[in-house]
């Protein structure tokens, strides 16, 4: 933002000290020269020698002015000389710390994102707000890492499908011969993993944004909802779904709770047994968040398995026994969705194998009352 050049903040405290400095003195020079004219007498007679009146009169006030007004202009000037040096000085060491602020500001607009001021001393205003600039710099630049490293991730799934499908053009070009249907049907697999995963990436875009009206949202709905839609790809994969619960009614967006609740269901259902396999799925009210758990048999994870899968494109590879490998954004998308409803979400290994995965989120009436 362009702006004419003005007085530095600097010389504006310094003229400020000076100047309360010298209507300072010039008070108090006004007050003592109010006492003298309050309590001098106008004029005098002259005594001599003999303690007796000379006949002659002596003006007081007129001799008192005479002395007295040269030395309170020099005083006043000393005054004006002393404000200026002594506010310059207190108005440097005064706005030393905004000099610190402002340099690590500039180097974040130009890119440098891991400078930190940790401006030392006791806290004081500069001090807090040197403080809160180094924790935005800090998460600014984990939220940079974070879009790049997904970027770069987005960029290598999108070109997975695009070079698969690249490769199976330039096949069937040399080979004439080749079965047609084999190479629609490949063909259709590719393109409908990278409709899937761009659908995610929109998604995941959309839930990152807080653009929605927030109203009451009943979870338990949802959670019937999401597992009716899912009992198809459940029953073709022996996967039994147990629904129950009592009414949560979080606030919200009634599309984006809905989207995570089937991305968990999905996810319980296609990351389990190869057969026989459970989904349980539960709703409740909690010391007045609502609380939605999805749990899931299979095979038994580890804490380390377990705790990145909600980074974007993580798949965790132990869990995948089957032929479906998904596109790794179901379970980041849920966590983006949790943050935006100001959530929590906690994955926890079941001990006899599986996942436990426990959304909790303001209650409709908690949130209403902020």
């Amino acid at each position: 933002m362009d702006r004419q050049p003005g007085v530095s903040v600097r010389v504006k405290l310094t003229l400020s000290y000076a100047g309360f400095l010298m209507l300072a003195g010039a008070l108090l020079m006004g007050a003592v020269w109010v006492f003298l004219l309050r309590y001098v007498p106008n004029r005098a007679m002259l005594y001599n020698p003999d303690d007796r009146p000379s006949g002659g009169v002596f003006p007081i006030r007129s001799a008192l002015l005479h002395v007295f007004a040269p030395r309170a202009a020099a005083v006043l000037a000393f005054l004006l000389v002393f404000g200026l040096v002594g506010g310059w000085i207190l108005a440097g060491r005064m706005l030393a710390p905004l000099t610190h602020i402002t340099d690590a500001t500039r180097m974040a607009t130009n890119g440098s994102l891991s400078h930190r001021i940790r401006l030392p001393g006791r806290g004081d205003e500069f001090r807090e707000l040197a403080d809160a600039f180094d924790i935005m710099l800090e998460r600014l630049e984990a939220h940079v890492a974070e879009q790049q490293r997904f970027a770069a991730n987005a960029s290598h799934e999108l070109r997975t499908p695009l070079a698969i499908t690249q490769a199976l053009l330039d096949v069937a070009r040399n080979d004439p011969h080749r079965d047609i249907d084999e190479l629609v049907e490949r063909l259709r697999v590719v393109n409908a993993r990278a409709i899937d995963l761009t659908e995610a990436l929109l998604m995941l875009s959309r839930a990152d944004k807080r653009a929605f009206t927030r109203e009451p949202v009943d979870l338990s709905l949802l959670a019937e909802e999401a597992a009716e839609t899912l009992l198809p790809l459940a029953e073709k994969r022996g996967v039994a779904i147990d629904t129950s619960g009592d009414i949560a009614t979080a606030s919200g967006s009634p599309a984006l709770l809905l989207q995570m609740t089937t991305n968990l269901v999905h996810n319980a259902i296609v990351h389990n047994l190869p057969e026989r396999g459970s989904v349980w799925v539960r709703t409740g009210v909690r010391s007045g968040s609502t609380v939605l758990t999805v749990e899931n048999s299979g095979e038994k994870l580890s804490p380390e398995l377990v705790s990145p899968l909600t980074e974007p494109f993580q798949r965790g590879t132990e869990r995948i026994h089957n032929d479906y490998a998904g596109v790794g954004l179901g379970l980041a998308i849920v966590q983006r969705i949790v943050h935006v409803h100001d959530g929590s979400l906690t994955l926890t290994p079941r001990a006899g194998g599986g996942l436990r995965i426990a959304v909790q989120l303001p209650a409709a009436a908690a949130h209403s009352a902020k």
